[in-house]
């Protein structure tokens, strides 16, 4: 006969969990955990899965510490430091928002994917509200899977194997234009060097396409003449108005949000200013993004382009230009 193992209380708590299906392509509630305890390993496990599948987990009632906050977004990996950020002194893995009269928000009111300028973005972000406003204030999320299984096939087809080249570029104006603002520019631009992503990504967990461009970030499409990089991503950046594929989070006191970094864009509405709106961040470590097919051959998108001058620049055969002097 088969020896049944009594339940403990840890078990018992675990099975308390429960998620809610909020949106049709993104989007759930989470209810049965207490942040400000230790989770268990088989709730961890669930919440690993329903980040992926669902992109945006919604915690209510959750009167959390900073403390709490980043032990929750170390269940599902290191935390990651913000180069540009309103980090913490004591604790560089926080960020604190508090956006006011005289502190107005940063431009975090276009569309984007968290630190594509990194050659590793974030899995994920995890946000907590402390004091938020009487009326506004929503962040608004993207399914960027939705966007491309909404794509027809040839476009789909296309779309596999090119590279995008992201950069910093929305933090450059936090740099002073003089002497020292420009040579502390220059150091993070050897930190951040411009990198390289799939256009078309593939997601680690549910194995899902999903495109990995976004406004704040992406420069070009690599091997692409630039009036064709930009008709493709300005077409691809409307796609996040699409209604259907969006779900828009209405702030409550006391809430974590954690969303799914690989195939989601977010913008958080500025319409709340100068009222007070007070948030805790921590942000999850990724890793490299997967391409949904090899890279495209350069030749074959500029077949009957002039190839870049770079290219000639150590052939020996080019003039000697002045900064090659």
């Amino acid at each position: 006969m088969l020896a049944v193992e009594p339940q403990t209380p840890a078990r018992a708590e675990e099975n308390t969990l429960r998620i809610r299906r909020l949106g049709v392509f993104l989007g759930a509630e989470v209810t049965g955990v207490d942040l400000t305890k230790q989770l268990g390993n088989a709730d961890i496990e669930a919440l690993k899965l329903a980040h992926a599948e669902h992109g945006v987990l919604v915690f209510p009632n959750q009167k959390i510490s900073s403390e709490d906050l980043k032990r929750f977004g170390r269940y599902f990996g290191n935390l990651s430091v913000h180069p540009f950020s309103t980090g913490s002194a004591d604790s560089p893995e926080l960020i604190v928002y508090d956006n006011k009269e005289g502190n107005p928000p940063a431009p975090t009111d276009i569309w984007h994917t968290d630190e594509t300028f990194r050659e590793a973005p974030p899995m994920g972000t995890a946000l907590c509200s402390k004091i938020i406003p009487e009326v506004g204030g929503n962040t608004n999320f993207a399914s960027m899977t939705a966007v491309y299984e909404g794509l027809s096939d040839r476009w789909q087809r296309f779309l596999c194997g090119l590279e995008a080249v992201h950069d910093f570029k929305p933090f450059r104006g936090l740099f002073p234009t003089d002497k020292d603002g420009i040579e502390k520019m220059r150091r993070y631009e050897d930190i951040y060097p411009s990198v390289t992503h799939p256009v078309v990504t593939v997601h680690p967990v549910t194995g899902r396409k999903a495109i990995f461009v976004n406004p704040s970030f992406t420069l070009f499409i690599k091997g692409m003449a630039e009036d064709e990089s930009r008709m493709i991503l300005e077409f691809l950046y409307r796609k996040t108005l699409v209604h259907e594929y969006q779900y828009r989070h209405q702030w409550q006191p006391d809430m974590l949000v954690f969303w799914d970094n690989r195939h989601l864009q977010h913008s958080a509405l500025h319409d709340y200013y100068p009222q007070r709106r007070l948030m805790e961040r921590v942000t999850v470590q990724g890793t490299k993004p997967i391409a949904a097919d090899p890279p495209a051959d350069p030749s074959d998108l500029r077949r009957y382009l002039m190839p870049p001058l770079a290219q000639f620049r150590h052939a020996g055969t080019a003039q000697k230009r002045r900064l090659d002097l």
